[in-house]
């Protein structure tokens, strides 16, 4: 099935070019051209991706996540022109799952849409369910539940759960988690993984500050608790 992209940025001659490229690599596109825009075609459209700019008028790429996120979890690549690590570190924080710095190769950005596309949408023959404790991941129809609490969570936080869920107890590394997450996507930026973390855990933990499930090995990296508590409020 065509996967609908949509594709945020305050310049016309920006949407074009994408949409144009896009489509010719057998995307169906959608644009807008501010964050305004997007939210309202988002809601109509429901599109599988979302290209996002930061810096727009009327409500920039960051304000949109904020209200984006609390209504769908769709994949979002953010395009920006800012190069400082912090700003990258904002756009996780609010939920994306990957960046490109413009000016960027049309290449690689198609290269990165598809990875992503195939970590949140892969087709599973048989259902593959991980269970810790009162945790359950279901690989097929990507659904985390707590309990009796159904989890909504981004793919990159999606895919962080599975990969530390499949082995308890082993602690992985920043970096052996950034490999396994990003694949040729992210940067090598090992903040990442503890932005991707820190958003997990505000969802999944009763007391982020003393998480229950995903604990950090001080100096090493981080592991899913092999024995969490059964009752969680």
């Amino acid at each position: 099935m065509m996967k609908t992209i949509l594709v945020v940025d305050d310049k016309v001659s920006v949407t074009r070019l994408l949409r144009d490229y896009l489509t010719e690599h057998g995307f169906h596109v959608v644009t807008a051209n501010d964050g305004r825009e997007a939210l309202f075609a988002a809601r109509h459209e429901k599109p599988d991706l979302v290209l996002l700019d930061i810096m727009m008028p009327e409500m920039d790429g960051y304000e949109f996540m904020r209200y984006f996120r609390k209504e769908r979890n769709t994949p979002v690549i953010m395009l920006t022109a800012k190069i400082e690590e912090t700003d990258k570190v904002i756009g996780l924080e609010l939920g994306a799952d990957d960046y490109v710095t413009k000016p960027f190769g049309m290449a690689e950005l198609v290269a990165r849409i598809r990875a992503l596309l195939r970590r949140a949408y892969q087709d599973t023959p048989m259902a593959d369910v991980l269970r810790v404790g009162d945790v359950v991941l279901d690989k097929n129809t990507r659904i985390v539940t707590i309990g009796v609490r159904k989890i909504q969570l981004t793919p990159s936080e999606f895919d962080l759960m599975a990969i530390m869920m499949a082995a308890p107890g082993q602690v992985f590394s920043r970096t052996d988690l950034l490999e396994r997450l990003k694949g040729n996507s992210l940067e090598n930026v090992e903040r990442t993984v503890d932005t991707h973390v820190r958003n997990l855990r505000s969802k999944i933990e009763a007391d982020s500050g003393e998480p229950q499930y995903v604990q950090t090995v001080y100096g090493v990296g981080y592991r899913f608790n092999p024995e969490p508590d059964e009752a969680v409020p």
